[in-house]
């Protein structure tokens, strides 16, 4: 592959007919089930597919084929299929649901409100995933540009990622004759420790969402009349984290919960946070002298790639500040999102959970978990010689440095699965969720640049599949 002619084609198309679509694609607020149950009414979620699907077809990719599949109930899925001059199938995966909005944007900026600014698109869901089908249609437009022998390509979009990938498995189950057994995936929902280089992820926790809600009373009282004879809800579902999380540390106390780390991916997260050491205060927007849990590079790559973490996305019972009266609340509930190691047999981790926060209930107060769908982790197989040099070449052709290997603290639900199903495979687990991108939260941006060359990257990927 001649590389220059690949990056400008790359540049061109996405300049020219990528960025009009994609930015239109981020005014769209299809959020994903669990943040709008009621999307197949909204139409929103339709709305993104097809245009999606629209701009596909534009593109007159000779041979693609284009197929919205729905299953009833179900969210929609994009599945291209374009055969080949070559042995095996190259999958590449992304997804097109969002987050919902969150708060504080930045003034001028908003999540269905495209803008870009210093080469970056901000808005929710261009890098968390709607960049994949774009960056996919223009790798495989620049192979045909230089007339190059590929293997089959599949490119696959899903609707419920951001959800736990609820719907996939039935998708796979029904396409999974089309979509065959593929001997290399790349899956472009993952992060990067910078935009300089080319990350590769190695491993991806699991996740349980769980909502925990604690009821002391049938209606609020007097908090001066009741205090110190009734408990506080508070008080209570404080004292039920606790038995999970250090509050002090932010360590994950049960065993269970805590799977042995793997001497080679020690060995990655010292090299990776030699390269991050330096990055880490500013990665993310910190308040005032805030800053992260340590000092160390590799106890912070570790903690956010193979130890388990809590986080709690969500409170319930309360009234804002300034609207609250003097009155003891009758119940307080919180979401609970826990990271947890990639190794770690999510279902038997949510039962646990489950027994750790309801069984012996302070006070005897009405203690319930409600657990959403429990999100395996994954674990890569060890990546073979020929395909990290393969990424370590494209990394320095197009990044000017070489590839890095690290896990990714987030989730994928969709590795997990198909690492079951297709065990042969090699995976190049990629993205450009870097420094301050922010997915999820305010001010969510696509780095362009960063963009364009993974693009690059991917076009070379596929050709080198094909040997």
């Amino acid at each position: 592959m001649d590389q220059n002619k690949n990056q400008q084609f790359v540049n061109d198309y996405w300049n020219e007919q990528v960025m009009p679509s994609l930015t239109e694609y981020v005014s769209i607020p299809n959020k994903s089930p669990m943040f709008d149950p009621e999307w197949e009414q909204h139409g929103y979620m339709t709305d993104a597919v097809n245009h999606m699907v629209d701009w596909v077809n534009a593109q007159d990719v000779a041979g693609l084929n284009t197929q919205v599949h729905t299953l009833p109930g179900r969210t929609p899925t994009i599945l291209l299929t374009l055969d080949g001059d070559m042995d095996g199938t190259v999958l590449v995966y992304g997804h097109l649901d969002k987050q919902p909005e969150f708060d504080g944007w930045e003034p001028g900026l908003g999540p269905w409100q495209p803008v870009i600014r210093d080469e970056k698109l901000y808005g929710r869901g261009g890098a968390d995933d709607g960049y994949a089908i774009y960056s996919a249609i223009v790798a495989i437009k620049s192979l045909m540009e230089q007339q190059l022998p590929r293997p089959r390509i599949v490119v696959l979009i899903e609707a419920s990622e951001e959800s736990g990938s609820p719907d996939l498995p039935f998708y796979m189950e029904a396409l999974g004759d089309t979509i065959g057994d593929p001997s290399l995936v790349i899956a472009l929902d993952s992060t990067c420790g910078n935009y300089e280089q080319l990350w590769l992820t190695t491993s991806l926790r699991g996740m349980l969402i769980a909502d925990l809600s604690v009821r002391i009373l049938q209606e609020g009282v007097h908090s001066g009349a009741a205090g110190g004879i009734v408990p506080s809800s508070f008080r209570i579902l404080r004292s039920l984290v606790s038995r999970l999380e250090d509050e002090t540390t932010g360590n994950i106390h049960p065993s269970f919960l805590n799977d042995q780390i793997p001497e080679h991916r020690r060995q990655e997260a010292i090299e990776a946070g030699k390269i991050l050491s330096k990055t880490f205060a500013d990665m993310y927007p910190f308040a005032g002298n805030a800053g992260p849990v340590s000092d160390d590079p590799t106890e912070l790559v570790l903690n956010n790639t193979w130890l388990p973490s809590l986080a709690v996305t969500g409170l319930g019972g309360a009234p804002r500040p300034e609207e609250a009266g003097n009155v003891m609340r009758p119940e307080t509930s919180a979401r609970l999102a826990l990271r947890i190691p990639p190794t770690t047999d999510a279902i038997n981790a949510a039962k646990g959970l489950k027994e750790l926060l309801v069984a012996d209930a302070p006070y005897g107060a009405d203690v319930t978990l409600d657990m959403h769908t429990p999100n395996a982790g994954w674990h890569a197989p060890r990546t073979t010689p020929a395909l990290q040099a393969s990424l370590d070449r494209v990394s320095g052709a197009y990044f000017g440095a070489p590839s890095v290997a690290m896990g990714c603290g987030g989730s994928i639900p969709f590795m997990e699965f198909l690492a079951a199903r297709t065990p042969t495979a090699h995976f190049v687990v990629t993205g450009v969720l870097g420094p301050r991108s922010n997915a999820h939260g305010p001010n969510e941006f696509l780095h362009l640049p960063a963009a364009r060359k993974l693009t690059a990257c991917v076009a070379e990927l596929i050709r080198d599949a094909a040997g």
